[in-house]
């Protein structure tokens, strides 16, 4: 059956809104084209294209008329032909994917060179240098991409010839060097086992057009979509363009330009360009390029012209662009436009900067920053007195801003095997490709010995908020040697360096860091995103200390303090032991009264950094015998520590040991069974707060029960906890104001939560034993299954790091749904591992969550994603999708 449906669009067809079908590149070639920029014309092939090549394996019949009719077009409209031997046209074709995905997939420049149409072009430009310059290139691309011939059997013979006449750059290749590389090209195609390179124009085309809807599926892709999750089912499209060169000659080359700093941030042109070069020598970094800026004494009228483009493209897309531009004989089009990747640092001052220029809202400004950006911003920053102290070894240019320390790898396979062994990782290497993505993904720093800013490397570093320098020309690597030299200084593999992406340094050894801290343009976009969600952002916290870094990042109180988190230090540790193997309550008592001493402590310390701020304490929850010695070792200590012998010790400890702990003797069992430790907890609570309370501070104590189950065992465990409330509350003046709440982490909780709900204040989730309980998963096993259940995709992700929707989501939407039926304005949270999972804090916008609680480095990132969970949330509702 015939396919009807249109599968090509010329440029001057589409339109930035057709992303989906043309992709983003053929999608911004197409406004680009409507706006009046110079343009090369072309034409793009579909996604839907792709998605039909991808079932059938080939190219139907109907998208080979439409491309023999898009051809015949573009040949009129450059007075061009396609395999002509007198105005020969030559394209390029390019992938193209909705999602941008830099040097992931396959591009091949000059396709219709051949034997004859070479000898056209060089008649045609006067050129016969430059035509066979193309012809090369487009062998070894070709040889590549179409016959996966080894990149490095093209470069060998480059290398060989620039050797033996004593050349430094490819550009000193004569005529007759030329020739003879192509002579040794043609040759690597026979070797290869697949035949010659082809002959026929329209057989490169299709065979082009294969290899680039056949790259969606290349391993590289795959990871990076895997990385970015993006997903499988896009495809991508193909644009078909009209060659135009910047290896033309003295008065044409080739660039990259950013209409912003796309490290920093910074609102100004910032890019590399080379004179006599094609695009692929900027991207690959093979040869280092100069600064945009020195094109304004190069070509002044030029720069000028890409200096206004630049600001006509950002104003259009309202974005910082990063522009493709080739200059051919003095001529300067625009080959691409794109939102230009960059670093977190970069990406929230652009956001800002914009608002205040009036090109977009707080609202655009908040969607426009990811979350997990603002983690990798609050990375630590190398000590400035360490730093100080260090003589760099080298320098290169910053392409990404950061302080990274770890073992220096030379390859990707390396780098990759190292960071699965828990090493901590800096890739090393001359320049770097897409094939090198899996190394690049685990690596704390990108360092390269060549490339510019816009080079391969600088990209994708930026792209994954990686500490990155490329172009320290001293650096010489020797990857199969597994070392690299600066002058007469040796690296070996698994050496330690440091890389500072904000100077460029390379240094030898470890340096100290510090805390990095919200400050500038983050502190306002946190600000913006307070103001907007309505989800509160509180901090799992058990000690001053760490609280206090979470106030440092506006954390709105405590969501979750772990008080058995507390008793884990030495003379702690001792008096539990104790209290855990006494035999009645008479012996509990000492123990008791110690720990009652250090909880008063504690509890007064968390409530002066709180002041008005809330602080939710849970009471006692794991099970016993993580307290008690495991080994003989500790045994013998122990024994002598209290006083008894080995084998009473033995004796008690094997009596109190659980097959399941996780499912036995814990959370509020704990206080039906040893009533005296939940009534010690909560004298030391209100000990300390009405302590502060002769001092002035008004202190409410949140006192949460972990693992209620149904209403009779909480409203058991309340009346326990508010009985010593009440036989603590002063006898004269104003009674203490209290709130006592319930840990949802039982599936039956989830469902009487209706009944669970008139004995409880507050909701708290504690998805990680709620998720545990439904899935049937022990999260302390779960490794052993968990990586093969992602792999084969039965799981879409690991649910202990972002929720379960259908499962785990679901009782707890039917929790939030029958509490509040009880009491309306029932404060529910989530204080689980997902607390700061941005994806998972889109879903409790849905159901109604009040607030979450996170680890302290976390809360900006929580911050963010609640007010962007309430924009999508108002967007849904009111169908506003825009920018």
């Amino acid at each position: 059956m015939t396919n009807m449906t249109k599968q090509i669009y010329s440029f001057s067809e589409g339109n930035m809104t057709m992303r989906d079908l043309l992709g983003g590149k053929g999608a911004n070639l197409a406004e680009m084209t409507h706006l009046g920029l110079p343009v090369p014309p072309g034409f793009t092939i579909t996604t839907a294209a792709c998605h039909e090549y991808q079932q059938t394996g080939k190219l139907s019949d109907a998208l080979l008329a439409e491309l023999n009719q898009a051809l015949m077009a573009l040949s009129q409209q450059t007075e061009k032909r396609f395999g002509g031997t007198s105005h020969p046209l030559l394209v390029s074709v390019r992938s193209g994917a909705a999602i941008s995905m830099p040097g992931m997939m396959d591009t091949i420049l000059n396709i219709g060179l051949n034997d004859e149409t070479v000898a056209a072009l060089a008649a045609f430009t006067h050129n016969e240098r430059f035509a066979l310059d193309s012809y090369r290139r487009l062998l070894a691309m070709f040889g590549n991409v179409v016959y996966g011939i080894d990149e490095a059997a093209f470069d060998q013979v480059l290398t060989t010839v620039k050797t033996q006449n004593g050349y430094h750059s490819d550009l000193s290749l004569t005529v007759n060097d030329l020739q003879s590389i192509i002579t040794a090209f043609k040759q690597l195609y026979l070797e290869s086992g697949r035949g010659a390179f082809p002959q026929d124009p329209s057989d490169q085309l299709l065979a082009a057009i294969n290899a680039v809807f056949e790259s969606w599926h290349n391993h590289r892709a795959q990871v990076y979509r895997r990385q970015n999750n993006i997903s499988e089912s896009l495809g991508t499209a193909v644009n078909v363009q009209e060659m135009v060169f910047g290896n033309a000659g003295a008065d044409s080359g080739t660039g990259v330009a950013f209409t912003r700093n796309p490290a920093t941030g910074e609102p100004a042109l910032f890019g590399e360009y080379l004179l006599n070069a094609q695009g692929e020598d900027v991207v690959a970094g093979i040869r280092t390029p100069q600064p945009v800026a020195v094109l304004q004494e190069d070509m002044p009228a030029l720069y000028e012209q890409l200096v206004e483009t630049a600001a006509v493209l950002e104003t259009h897309y309202h974005d910082m662009q990063d522009l493709e531009f080739t200059i051919e004989k003095g001529q300067m089009f625009l080959l691409q436009a794109r939102s230009g990747k960059r670093t977190p640092t970069a990406a929230v001052k652009i956001a800002v900067d914009q608002v205040a220029e009036g090109l977009i809202s707080k609202e655009t400004a908040l969607l426009r920053v990811k979350p997990e950006s603002v983690s990798e911003m609050l990375h630590p920053e190398f000590d400035t007195a360490d730093l100080a102290r260090q003589t760099p070894l080298t320098k290169g240019l910053p392409a990404s801003p950061g302080a990274a320390t770890g073992q220096v790898y030379f390859s990707a396979a390396a780098a990759k095997q190292a960071a699965e062994n828990g090493q901590k990782v800096v890739l090393m290497r001359q320049d770097t490709s897409p094939e090198d993505i899996e190394g690049m993904i685990v690596s704390q720093a990108i360092v390269t010995s060549r490339g510019g800013m816009t080079s391969h490397a600088a990209v994708v570093a930026r792209g994954m908020g990686a500490t990155g320098v490329v172009g320290t020309h001293d650096l010489v690597v020797d990857a199969p040697n597994q070392c690299a030299r600066v002058n007469q200084q040796e690296i070996h593999e698994g050496d330690w360096v440091s890389v500072d992406g904000t100077s460029g340094a390379l240094m030898l050894g470890q340096i100290k860091t510090t805390p990095a801290a919200v400050k500038g343009e983050l502190s306002t976009l946190l600000n913006w995103a307070k103001d907007i969600a309505d989800m509160g952002v509180y901090t799992n916290a058990d000690t001053p200390s760490d609280f206090q870094r979470a106030l440092d990042f506006d954390a709105d109180g405590i969501g979750l303090t772990r008080t058995e988190h507390m008793f884990f230090k030495p003379e702690r540790l001792l008096q539990m032991r104790r209290l855990i193997l006494a035999t009645d309550a008479a012996d509990r008592k000492d123990p008791l009264s110690k720990l009652l001493t250090m909880q008063q402590a504690d509890f007064y310390e968390l409530y002066q950094l709180a002041q008005t701020k809330e602080v939710t304490i849970r009471l006692l929850d794991p099970p016993l015998h993580e307290f008690l010695p495991h080994d003989e070792k500790e045994i013998q200590l122990v024994a002598t520590q209290i006083g008894v012998s080995p084998d009473e010790l033995r004796d008690r400890v094997a009596a109190l040991k659980e097959l399941n702990p996780m499912l036995g003797h814990r959370g509020d069992r704990l206080a039906v069974t040893f009533p005296d430790i939940y009534e010690m907890q909560v004298q030391a609570i209100m000990t300390a707060v009405l302590r502060h309370r002769k001092q002035g501070l008004e202190v409410q104590p949140h006192i949460m029960i972990p693992l209620t189950d149904s209403r009779a065992e909480m409203a058991w465990v309340r009346a326990l906890v508010e009985g010593q409330i009440q036989r603590m509350q002063p006898e004269t003046g104003a009674k203490v104001s209290y709130t006592i709440g319930t840990m949802m982490e039982m599936p039956r909780a989830c469902v009487t939560a209706d009944q669970v709900a008139r004995e409880s204040d507050f909701f708290s989730f504690g998805t990680n034993d709620l998720t545990q309980l439904t899935f049937g998963y022990s999260r302390d096993d779960v490794g052993a299954f968990l990586p093969e259940y992602l792999r084969q995709g039965i799981l879409p992700a690991d649910p202990f790091q972002t929720i379960d929707t259908q499962g785990v989501g679901e009782l707890m939407k039917m929790a939030v749904n029958k509490g509040r039926q009880t009491k309306p304005d029932l404060p529910i949270g989530v204080c689980g591992e997902v607390g700061g999972d941005p994806a998972s804090i889109a879903f409790f916008e849905e159901i109604g969550v009040t607030y979450v609680s996170c680890s302290p480095f976390r809360v900006p990132v929580a911050r963010l994603a609640a007010a962007r969970a309430k924009l999508n949330k108002v967007r849904t509702q009111t169908g506003d999708h825009g920018g």
